[in-house]
């Protein structure tokens, strides 16, 4: 019997929530400006209570199609704020607010229709786990994990703060510090960047140069590498990829960067990780499970001794 108890839960949450939401813009001046700037209130009522607020709690009642309105009705008009938002420099948090509801009505929405939120379709295609090919050879290993770094840090560590900080300004969001704060907020950005870039570089020489493979899903290790950074930790590139999510956060004096790095790790950790677990335990048996058992993923610990 598929489990819909906590898509269910959501969208009666999401319904109070609502309903409070348009009380509050009814009564509160400022919160009306803060998430709909200039436009009139009443005008959109007529379209998001039902739509809304009516739609979330017939979905909590168990109705699937109505939980499929809340879910499109709610992604249109998150996009259309974050266009309006972006024009007019109007409404930011009322982005933010529909933004966390559309990821939550997406999720609900899932589990109303299949049970679970399917998060093996993460690891599909060129993103499946695959060991590498034998015939790669060391040399071509190296070069595609260096290509992978140089295009993910491009991506996501440079493309998309740069986007998301801009509209965090652009938005009315941002949280500008100055004097000391600022000050002392960029050494520790410099410096977080340099450590955990130095983290991840070591990290990917180590799986490239012992694992005969890349750090990429469709050409992984085919040897179980426990030297390095991995005998302190499971997970060096992701808990480094993080670090540097922050630190550029940092450097941007951007809290919504900053949120997004977490937002990546809370992914990572809930819809990849177990993936590539089963698949490593799949592959390296009871190696993996005593590594796994010794070695935390986002802590470090003591090195155990390397693995044969």
């Amino acid at each position: 019997m598929r489990s819909t108890r906590w898509g269910r839960a959501w969208f009666a949450l999401q319904a109070v929530a609502g309903a409070a939401w348009w009380i509050a813009v009814a009564t509160v001046p400022s919160v009306r400006d803060a998430t709909l700037g200039s436009l009139d209130p009443v005008l959109v009522a007529v379209f998001d209570v039902p739509l809304f607020v009516g739609a979330s709690a017939l979905a909590a009642a168990g109705l699937r199609p109505a939980a499929v309105v809340a879910t499109v009705w709610t992604t249109l008009v998150a996009v259309a704020l974050a266009v309006f938002a972006t024009v007019t420099g109007e409404a930011g948090w009322g982005v933010l607010l529909m933004a966390g509801a559309v990821v939550g009505s997406a999720l609900a929405l899932a589990q109303l229709l299949l049970g679970r939120v399917p998060t093996h379709w993460v690891i599909w295609g060129p993103l499946g786990f695959r060991p590498a090919e034998a015939r790669r050879g060391p040399a071509r290993n190296l070069a595609t994990t260096a290509l992978e770094i140089v295009v993910f840090w491009g991506l996501f560590l440079a493309v998309i703060p740069l986007v998301v900080a801009f509209l965090e300004r652009r938005w009315g969001l941002a949280l500008p510090l100055s004097g000391p704060a600022d000050a002392a907020t960029t050494v520790a950005g410099v410096v977080l960047l340099v450590v955990a870039s130095a983290a991840g570089l070591w990290s990917g020489a180590v799986m490239t140069t012992l694992g005969d493979g890349t750090p990429l899903p469709s050409a992984m290790p085919n040897r179980l590498v426990v030297a390095g950074p991995y005998r302190v930790v499971r997970n060096p590139m992701a808990v480094a990829s993080i670090a540097q999510g922050v630190a550029v956060g940092l450097l941007l004096s951007s809290w919504l960067v900053v949120a997004y790095a977490i937002a990546g790790a809370v992914f990572w950790n809930v819809a990849v990780r177990p993936h590539e677990e089963r698949d490593l335990e799949a592959r390296f048996g009871d190696d993996f499970r005593r590594y796994r058992d010794a070695v935390l993923c986002w802590w470090p610990r003591l090195p155990v001794p390397a693995q044969r």
